[in-house]
């Protein structure tokens, strides 16, 4: 038997803005062995958070594509654009092409302000 089954059942809180949504989750998972639904007030292992909406307005989202996202990634990692570069297998030139194409969406004035305004949006999480 593991140490995590020994401990008991794993208590986890739902903090879903949807209700319908939440009390579906509630069913499916109000029978798992293993596993204990428990109110937001409790005190929880886990918590699953889902909201409907970012703080941010909806004219504010700006959409990403999958490789602007790897690239935004290594950029809140602090790479420069030869090592995006190299981490992707791309050239220097397509590099420094994403990267000013973020600052350009994100309506930023440089490489760190792109990372700041995306970690504010919620695009990215440090």
């Amino acid at each position: 038997m593991s140490k995590s089954t020994e401990a008991g059942p794993i208590r986890l809180a739902l903090n879903i803005e949807d209700r319908a949504l939440a009390d579906r989750l509630s069913a499916l998972l109000a029978n798992v062995p293993g596993l204990q639904l428990v109110g937001a007030s409790e005190s929880a292992d886990v918590t699953l958070v889902l909201s409907n909406g970012v703080s941010a307005p909806a004219d504010d989202d700006v959409p990403l594509t999958p490789r602007e996202l790897e690239v935004l990634t290594l950029l809140a990692e602090g790479m420069s654009n030869k090592a995006i570069a190299r981490r992707l297998g791309i050239s220097v030139h397509t590099a420094k092409f994403h990267v000013s194409g973020l600052i350009d969406k994100l309506d930023a004035v440089g490489r760190t302000d792109a990372v700041a305004h995306a970690a504010r949006r919620g695009v990215i999480h440090l």
